[in-house]
This record gives C-alpha cells, structure tokens and sequence, in this order.
C-alpha cells in the first residue's frame, strides 16, 4: 500500500512539473502600450476668473472605458487593434488632458479632481461617448472623440450650460502608431476646446448673477 501511495505521489509530481513547464513555454504577443502627451495653447481670449473648479471622471459606457484601442472598420462593428493598448482607460486620459489643459491655462485660480477638497464654485460632469479610430467608409480611419460636457453651479447643483464636443481627426496612416499619432492631436483639440468653453461659460453665469 505504501509502495502505491509512494508511486502516486510521483506520478502527481511529474504532472506537476510538465504543467509548469507548458506554463512556462507559453509565448505571448508583445503589446505597445501608447501614452499620449497632447499639448494645449492657451488662447489669448480665453478670460481670467476668480472661481474655483472640480473636474468629474468622466463616465462611459463599458466598451468605452477601456485600455483596449478600439477600431471602428464598418458601421455597427467594433474591434480592437491587436498588441496595443492605451497606457490608461480612455476616461483618463481625457479626464487628464482637461485637467491638465485648465491648470497650465494660467485662468484660474484652482482646479482639481471632483472628491479632493477644493472649496469649488464649479463642478465639471462629463460622459465619454466615443473613443475609437474609425474609418467610415474611407480607406484611413480617424480618431474620434465625442464627449458631453455640463458645468454645474457647486452650490445647488444646477445645470448652467452643456455641449457636446466632437473631435474627428484624421489619421496620416493605417498602422497603429499613425492612429495614436492622430489621437493625440485630437486630445489636445479636446482639451482647449473644453477648456475655452468651461471658462467662458463659468464667467458669463457668475457675471450675470444678481
């Protein structure tokens, strides 16, 4: 009995090993992650306030909000391209480029994350509808960015103005690297957009209260 239990154990144990090592031979395919840094001018038009702002992660539907690049070849189909990714979820990477386009704006005094403490008289809510390369019938697809935007008053939570921003731009290219390329131009057109019209609008609502 000894003798079988002895010879049951090695045969567990040979198993074992010739599990790790068809684990360990497995080869992966390399995935490029892509990190977008857009870079945002500030306009000279763009107005100097005195509020304080909060900046909401944007929601997203769940095919959305992900690190997979997403591709667009034929109406009603969604892909992914194959060994890439975004360095981080769409909705933060554009949570990013408007954060990060209000502050080096120089316009306001403060502008942070929703949740952090700030004192905020604003509150920016976004929802990201798309997020992918598309190509619409053309032979080279286009980054395509389309997010709504409402600014609320911190106070009592109303509305004072929304929009929808779309950004479709071109790519040079259908390899992945020209599609990231195209989406960084596009972030950065996002973010000044974005950024452009939350201060104009801000203004307007505080200069015409009573």
């Amino acid at each position: 009995m000894r003798s079988l239990r002895l010879r049951a154990l090695a045969i567990v144990g040979l198993l074992a090993l010739a599990g790790c090592s068809i684990l360990g031979s497995e080869q992966r395919d390399p995935v490029t992650i892509y990190a977008p840094q857009p870079q945002v001018a500030s306009d000279p038009s763009w107005p100097t306030v005195a509020w304080q702002l909060s900046v909401g992660k944007p929601t997203a539907p769940r095919v959305v909000d992900s690190p997979r690049i997403a591709v667009r070849p034929a109406p009603g189909e969604l892909q992914v391209y194959k060994g890439a990714s975004w360095s981080q979820p769409s909705t933060d990477l554009v949570e990013a480029i408007v954060l990060r386009a209000l502050e080096d704006s120089g316009r306001i005094p403060a502008v942070a994350r929703d949740g952090s403490g700030i004192r905020a008289d604003y509150k920016l809510v976004m929802d990201l509808r798309r997020f992918e390369s598309d190509y619409a019938g053309a032979a080279i697809p286009s980054a395509t960015i389309e997010l709504t935007a409402k600014l609320l008053h911190a106070s009592d939570q109303r509305i004072v103005a929304s929009r929808t921003f779309l950004q479709v731009q071109p790519s040079s290219g259908t390899e992945v690297a020209q599609v990231t390329s195209a989406f960084d131009q596009a972030l950065g057109k996002l973010g000044a957009e974005v950024t452009g019209w939350v201060l104009a609008t801000g203004e307007a609502d505080t200069r015409n209260k009573p």
